[in-house]
């Protein structure tokens, strides 16, 4: 047994259950978005818990990535979508990783839940006029998939 700490709570120290606190910053758990002194604050990383029902799709490709990200399955069947190449999450623990420069889109085969990590964690990329749970680059043009498209394509 460990023993008890002789202060009850820290300041750098935070708990929570990823679903509510998700659903405050629209999937994401820590970032440089979090206020400065918050122990999810950082400039290093970003971590999302994204719940996704059957049939929801990013609304349009993200362009001109600047992150590498790591996302993984929790639950479900979540297909990610990058130019010339679908892959699908379909069993508990399955992952993909991609890097900076390439563009993606996602959706949603059933219900999923899915663990994003990306890094690093620039300012820029949080469009809180979205209603899209992930982020484009802020930009005055539209984002559009590597077809010119403007959304991603619908599953046939």
């Amino acid at each position: 047994m460990h023993p008890t700490p002789t202060t009850p709570t820290h300041p750098s120290v935070y708990t929570g259950k990823a679903t509510p606190d998700a659903a405050v910053d629209r999937g994401w758990l820590l970032g440089h978005f979090k206020e400065p002194g918050d122990p999810r604050h950082s400039e290093d990383v970003e971590i999302k818990w994204g719940v996704h029902p059957k049939g929801e799709e990013r609304a349009s490709w993200v362009r001109g990535e600047s992150r590498t990200a790591l996302q993984v399955l929790i639950s479900g069947r979540f297909r990610l979508e990058f130019p010339g190449r679908n892959v699908v999450l379909a069993e508990q623990g399955d992952y993909v990783v991609w890097g900076r420069g390439v563009d993606h889109s996602w959706y949603a085969e059933e219900d999923s839940v899915v663990l994003t990590v990306r890094w690093p964690s620039l300012p820029g990329y949080r469009a809180d006029e979205e209603s899209d749970e992930e982020s484009d680059h802020e930009s005055d043009e539209e984002p559009t998939d590597p077809s010119g498209r403007t959304s991603a394509p619908k599953p046939v």
